[in-house]
């Protein structure tokens, strides 16, 4: 059984954790706020450039791209987003196991044949399948602490330039969309090539404007910063994921740690009025054998 002096330091040894997750927490909450607020500045460009491009494709249907070309596939990427640290309950584990799951459901003649490649965004994703053998062909560890667009862009010029050699045929990104602070759903989106845009109701009565030098060159121009800007929307929902995750866990732990608290406070007294009067009963024993003799 527990000493006093052990449940004392345990109690003592859950009330440090306690701080530490609630200050975890608060930081958690206060980066959120910054990550909401880059997810809203960037979609509204995100957004018009999709709906140009919509507008423009509807209206060029002879329009040729490879990035809208689809081919044989003989090769796959898929871009693994995950975090840099733990402590976010299931948030890496949930994309780790959608990655594998592909990896050996739909892409596993590709897998089996070393034709699957791992870009992994973070470092939790890439300890995980570096140790397992899989093919990581791109490592990108601590970007999210300093996450800028600039990144976004060269990984996302890179694919394009893979893609247009024919070193891959085909490209998926698997991370986790930031829904609220409690609710985040893992994601898979094929980024290459571009499936078709939505058609929209309005869309055919959307004004005919001329453009110059001609819509085949805007688009060209366009498809590029669309596909940019795509990879960027995904990096901030996957960090403001990550956060809402870390901020949940983090609240869960604190209050997890303060039932703990109250159960060993509980067991303490209880421990502690039986050591008193098992103390009362020895001094009572013992004026009692004085009494008799």
């Amino acid at each position: 059984m527990a000493t006093l002096r052990d449940i004392k330091r345990r109690i003592k040894g859950v009330k440090n954790t306690q701080q530490i997750t609630k200050a975890m927490k608060m930081v958690a909450a206060a980066r959120l706020r910054r990550a909401q607020e880059n997810i809203l500045n960037a979609r509204p460009y995100s957004k018009k450039i999709a709906e140009v491009l919509q507008h423009l494709l509807s209206s060029e249907k002879n329009f040729n791209n490879p990035f809208f070309t689809e081919r044989e596939i003989k090769k796959v990427a898929v871009v693994v987003v995950t975090s840099d640290r733990g402590l976010c309950g299931s948030f890496n584990m949930s994309v780790i196991r959608t990655v594998e799951e592909i990896a050996k459901g739909a892409l596993s003649l590709f897998n089996n044949e070393g034709n699957l490649f791992l870009y992994c965004v973070g470092k939790k994703g890439n300890d995980y399948f570096t140790k397992r053998n899989y093919n990581v062909v791109g490592s990108y560890p601590g970007i999210f602490s300093h996450l800028k667009f600039e990144f976004a862009s060269g990984l996302m010029k890179e694919l394009m330039n893979k893609y247009q050699n024919g070193e891959i045929d085909k490209v998926f990104v698997v991370y986790n969309e930031f829904k609220s602070v409690i609710q985040q759903k893992t994601e898979t989106e094929q980024i290459l090539p571009i499936q078709s845009f939505e058609e929209k109701e309005e869309s055919s009565r959307l004004t005919d404007y001329i453009y110059e030098p001609d819509k085949g060159k805007i688009i060209s121009a366009l498809l590029p910063k669309h596909l940019k800007a795509q990879m960027w929307r995904i990096l901030l929902d996957s960090y403001a994921a990550e956060l809402g995750a870390r901020m949940t866990a983090m609240d869960m732990a604190t209050e997890n740690a303060k039932e703990l608290i109250r159960s060993l406070q509980l067991t303490y007294n209880k421990e502690r009025q039986a050591s008193i009067t098992k103390e009362i009963l020895e001094i009572v024993s013992g004026a009692n054998a004085l009494k008799e003799t």
